[in-house]
């Protein structure tokens, strides 16, 4: 359910805002939103796995607190990141 090594190195290349970033929204975002994935998939199969659901819950609101904070202090990089990664708002 991670996302692996690989697929987090790309992402933080990806969405880095400077080389070596790992930390700044777009990339904690990023994350956040690959893990929210998987996690669903993995939901879609074990109806009943309430623990990981908790999970899924914690990690979207997570990453709800984070866009509000982007979208408060930098519109026009909350615009582009949330057309980047296809999220509805």
């Amino acid at each position: 359910m991670a996302v692996p090594a690989q697929r987090k190195l790309e992402l933080t290349t990806q969405f880095a805002t400077k080389k070596g970033d790992t930390g700044s929204p777009e990339v904690q975002v990023a994350l956040l939103t690959e893990n929210i994935k998987n996690l669903t998939e993995h939901l879609k199969s074990h109806k009943k796995d309430y623990t990981s659901r908790r999970g899924l819950l914690v990690m979207v609101g997570a990453r709800a607190k984070l866009l509000k904070y982007l979208r408060k202090t930098a519109p026009d990089r909350y615009k582009t990141l949330i057309e980047r990664l296809g999220l509805r708002r």
